[in-house]
């Protein structure tokens, strides 16, 4: 597979939806993941990421304007031991749990399908991200309508052990704008990741992203060698 330009990627796509990134930073040092979340409707745009425990979940910006909480507010991101768990959806719970039960990512992800949005039947992706003394591995998934037939739910893991540096995989849920909107398809893109420092990382994604639909950007380093990282938070909201 190409490896490509995150950068000019989203560029080109007005409305990926929302995103996951996992990969390794080009030393070597860091496990890199960010989550964005993008937005067409009002109910979608009034949100913020804001800090809880040690991941994040989405909040209304305005509560006054929140007129279906269903599938916009949740916890994208949680941590599990050595584990970070990083999803577009409530499946995050799903995860965190089915792990902490002793299931497996596949496991825990087997009992949801994607979301009950129709005709968009938006796709649900997650991912894992684990370190452990000193080595990094990640997995990430797909759950996605068969070509926008809601009776049939496709399942897709993709593991990666030992990630390469200056390597990441990107995954979203949508090809492009469009009503309906179309699914993501084939696995996750091979993209570029450099030496940055999580500012000028997380800076460059978000000016990467359309200036109308961007809503919220979340991103973090995790140091492999001694799992400690650190995060930041970008609203377009504030």
């Amino acid at each position: 597979m190409e490896i490509k330009s995150l950068q000019e990627g989203l560029r080109a796509n007005s409305y990926p939806g929302r995103g996951i990134v996992i990969g390794r930073s080009a030393d070597g040092k860091y496990a890199v993941t960010a989550y964005f979340i993008m937005g067409r409707s009002v109910n979608s745009r009034n949100r913020i990421f804001v800090k809880e425990g040690e991941g994040i979940r989405t909040e209304a910006f305005d509560p006054s304007k929140l007129s279906d909480p269903s599938l916009i507010i949740y916890a994208p991101v949680r941590v599990l031991k050595n584990q970070t768990i990083v999803t577009n959806g409530d499946q995050t719970d799903t995860v965190y749990e089915g792990l902490a039960a002793g299931q497996s990512f596949e496991e825990a992800l087997a009992t949801r399908e994607f979301e009950p949005d129709a005709p968009n039947y938006t796709p649900r992706i997650s991912g894992v991200m684990e370190i452990n003394e000193g080595t990094f591995s990640y997995k990430m998934s797909i759950l996605k309508s068969a070509d926008g037939d809601p009776s049939c739910c496709n399942r897709y893991t993709f593991s990666y052990d030992n990630p390469i540096a200056g390597e990441g995989r990107f995954v979203h849920t949508y090809q492009a704008d469009g009503d309906p909107l179309p699914s993501f398809e084939g696995e996750p893109e091979r993209i570029l990741i450099g030496n940055e420092d999580i500012d000028s990382f997380a800076k460059y994604l978000w000016d990467s992203l359309n200036e109308e639909n961007k809503v919220s950007l979340f991103v973090r380093y995790i140091e492999i060698e001694t799992g400690k990282y650190e995060s930041r938070i970008i609203n377009k909201n504030v």
